[in-house]
């Protein structure tokens, strides 16, 4: 008999492993992430020095770099660390499930993680919100709160009004409720769609009673993007009551306000309302997952997907309901709950508010409003001009527009060089430092960051500035 030919190998191409990709340092890191990544990002991360960190592990409320630094995070990952790094629980219940040999994907099944978990937001949600659909990120929770109340609405109502300043992620379906020139950019979207001022009461009003093909209206409880504006009591009520006189599906946009950030589990719960839909995403993932959630009225879910010939327009995609993710999931929520975080959330975030409105009346011309609930809080800084010396001013004014968020830079910027803290910006006013720690935060916690601040801030602007240039020339 001939000898059988070698069976034929396909080549390795130049692979990381693991451990070789733990163990990048910053300079091979910053080269890669030129080559394959985003050249431009790191142009302000470079602005920032946040280039210069390599995280090499986290817990808690802090990470830690490269030097063994302990950086205090009052980032939270714009929202997504309820339970900060690493929780304990999250991480055995993550261990146990991948011991058991339990199954991540079984679509062709029902999933009893997918279902527990269903059942866990739905028991969450006040009045009928108990119809749920689960994805990966905010975006593919939001393109489906969005289609499940376009469906509802009918095909004679497919408008969609959304607010000034709104974010309700980067695909293309909610990049078109997306008011953000910068990640519009010239993409062409859906062109049914109604812009009012946010908190504008009067101005919704009027497009419902003016224009009967509206069906829904979509809004964030509270703006993130747009720095932490939040509308009051008096105006959810009768954006309900519109809602119901016109027959306008609202959609709550809760994926970075919800999960217990505003001291309740949904944001919304503070005005004694309750949408149509609602969507979770970031905290929901406990940390060490990617968990998006979709929450909808029985009603409104029934009419958009309720029979057998409607029933697959909208069903999971191959990743929504993964098993470790559900199970992280399951877990996340029973320890907000059993850890009492949404009462710490609350309480700690009061006591936050409290400390950063005593820096706001000691340094007035540096910081013109804090405001926001809980764990979620803007701190928005004076243009450039302003924070200047009175001599400065009108010539530096004429700058203000190009300067603005050169304040909130500098100063984020030294309170991670100097002080080992991080905080994050928002995306629409740029003189707004966005605060949104774990929930896990303690009075401890704050007192470091208001410390750290404080000590930031009584240099004054010119040393501030003169710090930063002095930084960026080394």
């Amino acid at each position: 008999m001939p000898a059988e030919a070698p069976r034929a190998s396909t080549s390795k191409p130049a692979l990381l492993s693991v451990e070789e990709a733990k163990a990048l340092d910053v300079s091979r890191m910053t080269e890669l992430f030129l080559r394959h990544l985003n050249p431009g990002q790191l142009h302000f991360m470079k602005l920032l020095g946040f280039h210069k960190v390599k995280i090499e592990r986290a817990e808690g409320m802090y990470y830690y770099d490269q030097n063994g630094r302990a950086i205090l995070d009052f980032f939270g990952g714009f929202g997504s660390l309820a339970l900060g790094h690493n929780h304990p629980r999250i991480l055995a219940a993550r261990r146990k499930f991948q011991e058991e040999h339990r199954q991540e994907i079984a679509i062709a099944f029902m999933s009893q993680y997918a279902t527990a978990l269903a059942h866990n937001l739905a028991a969450c949600s006040p009045g009928d919100l108990d119809m749920v659909f689960l994805g990966s990120s905010g975006s593919e929770a939001m393109e489906a709160a969005v289609k499940v109340a376009e469906r509802a609405a009918g095909p004679k109502r497919p408008k969609i009004v959304y607010a000034e300043n709104s974010f309700h992620g980067k695909t293309k379906g909610v990049l078109s409720i997306t008011d953000g020139a910068l990640y519009r950019g010239d993409f062409k979207l859906v062109d049914h769609t109604v812009r009012v001022p946010f908190g504008d009461i009067a101005a919704i009003e009027h497009a419902f009673r003016t224009d009967p093909e509206i069906g829904t209206i979509v809004l964030e409880t509270v703006q993130g993007g747009g720095g932490i504006i939040q509308a009051d009591a008096a105006f959810w009520q009768r954006l309900r009551q519109l809602c119901d006189k016109y027959g306008v599906f609202w959609v709550a946009d809760e994926v970075q306000c919800g999960f217990g950030r505003t001291g309740k589990f949904y944001a919304f719960e503070h005005y004694g309302v309750v949408p149509d839909v609602t969507a979770l995403a970031k905290s929901l993932g406990g940390g060490k997952s990617a968990v998006g959630a979709m929450i909808a009225k029985r009603d409104v879910y029934m009419k958009a997907y309720g029979s057998p010939k409607t029933a697959m327009i909208h069903a999971m995609a191959t990743f929504g309901g993964i098993g470790e993710a559900c199970v992280t999931a399951i877990e996340a929520i029973n320890t907000l709950y059993d850890e009492n975080l949404i009462d710490n959330s609350a309480e700690v975030g009061g006591y936050l508010l409290e400390r950063l409105k005593e820096l706001q009346a000691r340094y007035p011309s540096l910081l013109k409003e804090v405001r926001g609930q809980a764990m979620m809080v803007g701190l928005e800084f004076h243009d450039f001009s302003q924070a200047m010396p009175m001599v400065l001013r009108p010539l530096i004014g004429m700058l203000d527009d190009k300067l603005k968020g050169s304040l909130p830079g500098f100063i984020g910027s030294h309170l991670l060089r100097d002080h080992g803290v991080l905080v994050a910006f928002t995306e629409y006013n740029r003189n707004v430092i966005r605060l949104e720690p774990p929930l896990i935060c303690e009075r401890q916690h704050v007192d470091a960051f208001i410390k750290a601040l404080d000590e930031v801030m009584a240099r004054g602007i010119v040393k501030i500035v003169k710090d930063f240039i002095a930084a960026q020339v080394k």
